[in-house]
């Protein structure tokens, strides 16, 4: 895996369900670090409604989905974009989880984790959550102009992502890039490679 290769940052907000039904999904290409301009943004509707505890945190209602698409009808378009893709989150797990669950048979190439990337570079930081590292960071979203802003909206998160990916390999020299980004892929551990 090359650190210049193109990746696509990926953010989703759920409804609160078990397991939890993909509500907003925010996607965004960069290659060599560097955001393309290439972004997507959907909000959906679920089939179980959004639970009022993740409203408070996301900020989505039922009402501001209700005449979204469902994610089987977007699902080619998502796709057109992520197969055989390699795709970068914040606790990626989550996204991949709740991603491989509306795309059966979908499998990203690699998901390199930011969670897992920021403790292997900035060890001994006493929170690895977005905004914690945003803030000791001094971060600023790679890009702006989405229809949602803020914390726990996923065109946000992923804008935030992007940044901290690319300020977190900023200073590793070039040639441990890709080791790094292997050791943060949690595909490798799926595929049973322990690092």
């Amino acid at each position: 895996m090359n650190w210049e290769d193109a990746f696509w940052i990926v953010d989703v907000e759920g409804n609160g369900a078990s397991p939890p039904e993909i509500v907003e999904l925010a996607m965004a290409e960069i290659r060599a670090m560097v955001p393309t301009g290439i972004r997507k943004h959907w909000l959906i509707r679920p089939e179980t409604p959004i639970s009022p505890m993740v409203t408070r945190i996301h900020g989505i209602h039922n009402d501001d989905v209700a005449d979204a698409p469902t994610f089987e009808e977007i699902a080619d378009d998502v796709l057109t974009w992520l197969q055989d893709a390699s795709i970068i989150g914040h606790n990626v797990k989550v996204d991949l989880d709740a991603l491989k669950r509306a795309l059966p048979g979908w499998e990203p190439k690699a998901a390199i984790d930011t969670l897992r990337l920021a403790k292997i570079i900035k060890p001994g930081l006493p929170s690895y959550g977005l905004a914690n590292l945003s803030d000791k960071l001094g971060l600023e979203p790679s890009w702006t102009g989405d229809q949602r802003t803020g914390l726990h909206s996923a065109p946000f998160d992923a804008a935030i992502t992007a940044t901290l990916f690319a300020t977190l390999l900023a200073d590793v020299p070039n040639g441990e890039r890709s080791r790094l980004l292997q050791e943060a892929d949690v595909m490798e551990k799926q595929r049973g490679f322990e690092l």
